[in-house]
């Protein structure tokens, strides 16, 4: 088995279960692949001001989990595609092979080590 095939077995696995991990939190719209939070129904419209202000705070806490959590699923799935294209391990920065022990730390990394601070700078 081929190093790449060993992190796309990774990769699937991860993708399943921040897949999972999503559907916790929020909806896929699968024409556009977007996440969208929900929030907890059983509390939103309660007439206690408290317990309405709890729930819309839960509710940005979950938006902001689902940002993180939806930036991991799109270079997961960017990761698995480079490797259907078989562009998998290439620095999108410099067009360099990323090294191997980053990829085995980050199987979805998306630059090599010396441009690995510059990797927020790459749009989703």
């Amino acid at each position: 088995m081929s190093q790449h095939e060993e992190f796309q077995i990774q990769l699937e696995a991860e993708l399943k279960s921040i897949t999972a991990e999503l559907s916790t939190i929020a909806v896929n719209s699968p024409d556009s692949d977007d996440w969208v939070a929900i929030p907890d129904s059983e509390e939103l419209g309660n007439a206690d001001e408290n317990v309405e202000a709890d729930a819309v705070e839960e509710w940005n806490e979950r938006r902001a989990v689902l940002a993180q959590l939806e930036i991991r699923y799109r270079n997961i799935k960017r990761a698995l595609q480079k490797i259907t294209d078989g562009t998998y391990g290439i620095c999108e920065i410099s067009g360099k092979e990323i090294e191997t022990e980053r990829l085995q730390a980050n199987p979805a990394a998306r630059t090599n080590l010396a441009n690995m601070d510059r990797e927020k700078e790459l749009t989703l």
